[in-house]
């Protein structure tokens, strides 16, 4: 009997066979899409990763902002926390930059530091450092190259940030951005010889209008460039590049917590007498001391006639010279006849003597012929013997002549240099003593490396302490890392026009001293000294005069009755008597402020102002502490000006017109007549 078979199925064994057969196509199918999705989704995340995710990545963050790398530059962002507003940004060079550093941590253990390595390049360790006080956070950034011909830089943005401090230029600038300088070592100088180079006041520290503050390290040599609303590059020298970066809530945070602090709390006051007092420069006949003594006395008879009896007679370094040669002979021949000395103060009085000394002497001079004589070569820089043998004097050049220059390290040298000052000044009865050719190293000069102990502005430092120990009545041509000490520091000669190396540099260069500490400047005379540059224009000779009045100390090389009308020489008067009777008690005053706390006396409109922009790049005005504001005239042939008046919530009264106006607005147009300063009183 035949099997009877379920019409319509299929038998299992069949079934399972034919599903087989289908089923096998398809998985393949199914490998090869998901093969093909996971390729699909590799290569989105690496787009993604490359094009979509942010180029910046954090490598080290504290509390009040943090350290990022952004990859696409090359460069460390530095922001601020909790907006992320951006604050520094440091394009990185000597380095393949393009390598994303975060990967290869070599300190991720400390939360404290971060490290990185470009293989046979350089290694970078940036760690979180004390604040100096609440509210600013410091970042300690140490670079170290690993071969010798690795050159360091780091280069700070200009875009959207003003920048101020570092070094003085022969055309200043408030602030620095617009100024080009060529890479050269961070080391004060001479604009006479190099007019390209840094000038007589510097320090390590740089200020930006976001809060940020660089401080490199006091014993790194390091090169800087200004590059014209770019950027400014600190370079290491052949060797490693250390700084600390620290960010406040705004400028003027920033400096009163960092800036402050150069040369630490230990501050003392110069001789405060020579503010109120007008210095006369002496150029008169020189060739011998009885035309010396001759031209004094008729110069101050002059100024007698002209009712300006009042202040310092200053002589220049040959004048000094001479005289000091005519009084050593006196001595000798007083000892042998009783014959009268050379120089009698009371030829000019009341008027006070001021003389002029500097730490050259001429290769020719009997002093130094006697220096070589006597076996004290030591007494001046010299060249190390490598097998033995005597010193040899470094030669350099001084108002163009062949000098040797002291020994700075030497305390014998000192000890005999600061002798021969002392006796001087007592032998002529001088009141002030100014000491010329401070700044510069003479060994790089020469293209040479100079020992360790007179690196980098050393010399400078030397010798403003030693001649501290002289007194505070004592004016030096240089400053770093000297601001706490009792001296007055001589501004550069400056031209006889209305550019930023003439005119419209004096308040730029005012405030530039003044935030680095050297409140007690004596700036150019009325008019400009540079040689050559007689002042000619009377308009330019009034506005200068203008600006000084509120300085600390009236300088004239040019009596007002040689170059001017006779109205000019009233003005003159009317300006040193308010000098004497407005400026000098406010800079007492604010010189107790500067004792305690560092502030500046001579302020920008950012110091009442931090957060303004338009405060940023004010550069004609100036603040004496914070109560009066200076507003001059600094262009040829104008008579008004816009004014901006800092602080909102305060009110300025204007001193000419007793018109009072609001803090954080600007006048536009305001009047100011060739007799007129616009001068501002705060009066809440």
């Amino acid at each position: 009997m035949p099997i009877a078979r379920p019409a319509g199925r299929i038998p299992d064994a069949a079934w399972t066979s034919g599903l087989r057969e289908m089923t096998e196509p398809w998985k393949g199918a199914l490998g090869c899409l998901g093969v093909a999705v996971f390729f699909t989704m590799t290569i989105g995340i690496i787009s993604w990763q490359a094009l979509e995710q942010s180029p910046e990545e954090w490598v080290l963050r504290g509390r009040a902002g943090g350290v990022l790398w952004e990859r696409r530059r090359g460069a460390l962002l530095l922001r601020a926390l909790p907006e992320g507003q951006p604050v520094a940004v440091i394009a990185v060079g000597g380095v393949p930059a393009a390598e994303p550093p975060p990967p290869r941590d070599r300190c991720w253990q400390d939360r404290g530091q971060f490290c990185y390595a470009w293989e046979e390049a350089a290694e970078l360790r940036l760690s979180l450092e004390p604040p100096p006080a609440p509210g600013t956070e410091c970042y300690g950034v140490r670079w170290t190259p690993l071969r010798p011909d690795v050159m360091l830089k780091d280069c700070f943005s200009m875009a959207n940030i003003s920048w101020y401090g570092g070094a003085s230029i022969r055309a200043q600038r408030w602030p620095f951005n617009s100024a080009d300088s060529p890479a050269q070592p961070f080391v004060s100088g001479d604009f006479g010889k190099n007019p390209t180079g840094y000038g007589p006041v510097l320090e390590r520290y740089f200020l930006g209008s976001t809060g940020v503050t660089v401080m490199v390290a006091p014993d790194v040599p390091f090169v800087l460039s200004l590059e014209s609303n770019r950027h400014f590059c600190l370079g290491g020298a052949g060797g490693p590049l250390h700084y600390l970066l620290c960010i406040s809530s705004d400028v003027a945070t920033a400096h009163r917590h960092v800036g402050t602090q150069l040369v630490g709390p230990a501050r003392v006051l110069p001789d405060t007498a020579l503010l109120g007092s007008p210095i006369w420069q002496y150029y008169g006949p020189v060739g011998s001391a009885a035309k010396i003594k001759r031209g004094l006395r008729s110069f101050a008879r002059r100024l007698k006639r002209h009712r300006l009896q009042e202040g310092v007679l200053a002589l220049g370094e040959r004048s000094t010279a001479i005289l000091a040669a005519a009084e050593y002979m006196s001595m000798e021949q007083r000892r042998r006849r009783s014959s009268a000395r050379a120089w009698d103060p009371a030829l000019i009085d009341p008027l006070r003597l001021s003389i002029t000394l500097s730490p050259y002497t001429s290769i020719a001079s009997p002093l130094f012929l006697r220096s070589l004589r006597d076996n004290e070569a030591g007494y001046w820089l010299s060249l190390q013997p490598r097998f033995g043998g005597c010193l040899v004097p470094l030669l350099t050049t001084w108002k163009g002549r062949l000098c040797a220059r002291l020994n700075v390290t030497s305390e014998a040298a000192l000890s005999w240099y600061l002798a021969r000052a002392r006796a001087l000044r007592q032998a002529l009865g001088a009141a002030y003593v100014v000491f010329e050719g401070a700044e510069g190293n003479a060994f790089l000069e020469q293209a040479m490396s100079p020992p360790a102990e007179l690196a980098g502005d050393r010399y400078a430092g030397a010798l403003a302490a030693a001649l501290a120990t002289l007194g505070n009545a004592t004016v030096i041509s240089a400053g770093a890392r000297s601001s706490h000490l009792p001296l007055f520091v001589q501004m550069s000669p400056r031209r006889s026009d209305w550019s930023h190396a003439g005119l419209k540099g004096v308040i730029p260069s005012a405030l530039h001293y003044s935030l680095l500490g050297y409140n007690f400047f004596i700036p150019d005379a009325v008019g400009g000294s540079l040689a050559g540059d007689a002042p000619g224009d009377q308009e330019l000779y009034v506005r200068w005069l203008q600006i000084v009045t509120f300085l600390p100390v009236m300088v004239f090389s040019t009596p007002p009755w040689l170059c001017c009308d006779t109205w000019v020489l009233n003005l003159t008067r009317q300006c040193i008597q308010r000098h004497r009777d407005l400026v000098v008690p406010l800079i007492i005053k604010y010189s107790e402020e500067w004792l305690r706390l560092g502030y500046p006396i001579f302020r920008p409109a950012w110091w009442l102002s931090p957060t303004d922009p338009t405060a940023f790049t004010i550069e004609d005005e100036f603040l004496i502490g914070d109560e009066v504001l200076v507003a001059p005239i600094t262009e040829k042939g104008q008579t008004w000006r816009d004014i901006y008046l800092p602080g909102e919530g305060h009110q300025w009264m204007d001193t000419n017109t007793a018109r009072v106006f609001d803090g954080g607005t600007i006048l536009r147009n305001y009047s100011a007549s060739l007799e007129e300063v616009p001068v501002f009183v705060k009066t809440s």
